[in-house]
């Protein structure tokens, strides 16, 4: 990794042509830069071919394939320890780790843009792009750190009932210019460019996260190890399909982002937060499951009806 000025690390489950469109845009960005770079796939037991198509189309990607799905934190980590040793303090570091999603696209000088402004202000801890969709249109990344208010209602039924209240509003930066580069409590984490040092004083993501509110515990850490800053860089720009890993399995999806929002609650308000709010989760599905009955007996689009009962009853016996 000596000749290395960054390296990204991909953690990836099943989702080969993205990963390729991934990793194609990683050789056009650099092709245009004098960027050194080395770029680690991780791929989570894929079963679709992403581990041999990797190795077959992009030989220069140093490849982990892992016997099991690891989830986010851990396959991350994996790639974390390999760039930047046991101790995360190798001589041979990059300046810099980008962990990148698979359904991401790098547009234009990204790369270079994102390791030159980090390097420019050595006080900030992590800088990220701005996200957008396939489509092109504006992907929200910005994000305030929670509140026990916060994790009642976002992505709940309050929220299906109420999207863009106040609040809402905003935790996602709503009420700030979304085309100035500006510190921010966190970033959504399909593209992080962060210090290496940073990650040495403030340590790898925390493993009892398998996905979801993993970037934001570490980002709270790195932040605080740094003594420095988040920064939200828009004119770096950076396509991110979002979640055609975790769409595969919806009812795991919501799963794996309902444990984790009842980890963070414990982590940083104890159980007298994280029981109440597991218990409004619980309820929230047992009103979406009676709705979806309630449609389904009337007739309407029975075939979707029974497939939401399935997920909505698979998460409620979860216990989340």
């Amino acid at each position: 990794m000596s000749s290395a000025d960054l390296a990204i690390i991909i953690v990836s489950y099943n989702v080969r042509d993205l990963l390729r469109r991934c990793l194609r845009s990683i050789e056009d960005s650099l092709a245009a830069s004098s960027l050194r770079c080395c770029t680690i796939v991780v791929d989570n037991a894929s079963g679709d071919g992403s581990a041999a198509m990797v190795e077959a189309e992009f030989p220069q990607v140093e490849l982990i394939a892992s016997s099991a799905n690891l989830g986010f934190a851990s396959g991350n980590n994996l790639g974390l320890r390999q760039v930047l040793g046991p101790d995360l303090r190798s001589p041979d570091a990059p300046r810099a780790v980008l962990l990148l999603n698979p359904d991401t696209e790098i547009v234009g000088d990204a790369l270079a843009e994102l390791l030159s402004y980090l390097d420019e202000h050595p006080e900030i801890a992590v800088v990220g792009p701005q996200l957008r969709y396939g489509d092109g249109s504006l992907q929200s990344s910005r994000r305030r750190f929670p509140t026990i208010g916060t994790l009642f209602w976002e992505s709940t039924l309050l929220e299906l009932w109420w999207p863009r209240n106040p609040w809402a509003r905003r935790y996602c930066y709503d009420d700030q210019l979304v085309a100035t580069p500006q510190s921010v409590d966190w970033l959504v984490g399909a593209a992080l460019l962060v210090r290496s040092s940073a990650i040495a004083r403030a340590g790898l993501l925390d493993e009892a996260f398998f996905m979801y509110s993993e970037e934001l515990e570490w980002q709270s850490r790195l932040g605080a190890a740094q003594s420095g800053s988040i920064v939200y860089l828009p004119s770096a720009t950076i396509l991110h399909h979002e979640g055609k890993s975790s769409e595969q399995n919806l009812a795991r999806r919501h799963i794996n982002f309902n444990r984790s929002k009842l980890r963070y609650a414990a982590l940083c308000w104890g159980r007298s937060v994280a029981w109440p709010l597991r218990v409004f989760l619980l309820t929230t599905y047992i009103i979406q499951l009676s709705i979806e009955s309630g449609k389904w007996l009337l007739g309407h689009k029975r075939q979707l009806r029974r497939q939401r009962m399935a997920q909505y009853r698979t998460i409620l016996r979860s216990g989340l």
